[in-house]
């Protein structure tokens, strides 16, 4: 009896992508856009586990964890939504902006209402926020960027600092510690994280000199 459990897992997931089972796998994929904007229940799949198996409740199918998307507006809004957040606080929340400027690992990626929905992991760098004539500079460590359809971005950051908090002594100091480091590693590891050290450390002092 159990054994029919993945199957009917398999033909829940193919039917709500708009395949079958044996059907290609392309003809079941289904890009974000496609996502109904209302949750919905798999109720048939439901009914049918609770033939097979009427003593235990049934298991949750990945249509159980998608969360209803953003309606995205028919036109293009003027300010792009922003929210930046930490592990212990919230930065910026639904702030609306003109722009951001992201350190992405692939490059500084800019960020406009209406930018087309991607994720962007983030790179030790300045993530600038733009308002008309206001401009606000953050060093981010590391991180992830979720640009929706709608015209909001989330930016996740492990470590942010405002970068006029950043101090260029204490900067250069780490920089100088981390480059003896690295000189005096006998290890791989000893030298992959005195690499690191140096990496963000080079990323502080361009961020003081932007």
């Amino acid at each position: 009896m159990f054994r029919l459990a993945p199957r009917l897992l398999t033909r829940a997931t193919a039917a709500r992508c708009g395949g079958g089972v044996g059907q290609p796998a392309a003809a079941a994929v289904r890009s974000m856009a496609d996502v109904p904007a209302e949750a919905a229940v798999d109720l048939d799949f439901e009914e049918k586990w609770k033939k097979l198996i009427p003593n235990l409740e049934p298991p949750k199918t990945p249509l159980s964890f998608m969360q209803p998307r953003p309606p995205t507006p028919s036109a293009i809004p003027s300010k792009l939504t922003v929210n930046f957040v930490l592990p212990y606080k919230s930065e910026l929340s639904a702030k609306e902006v003109d722009m951001v400027i992201l350190p992405a690992t692939t490059g500084q990626m800019g960020v406009l209402p209406g930018h087309v929905a991607t994720i962007a992991e983030l790179k030790p760098g300045i993530f600038s926020v733009h308002d008309g004539n206001e401009v606000s500079k953050y060093f981010v460590s590391s991180g992830f960027a979720f640009v929706h359809a709608n015209s909001v971005t989330d930016v996740v950051a492990v470590e942010a600092v405002p970068v006029e908090h950043i101090d260029p002594e204490l900067v250069q100091k780490g920089l100088a510690v981390f480059q003896q480091k690295i000189n005096s590693a006998t290890t791989d590891l000893a030298k992959a994280e005195a690499q690191i050290g140096i990496d963000v450390h080079s990323a502080l002092n361009s961020a003081l000199t932007a």
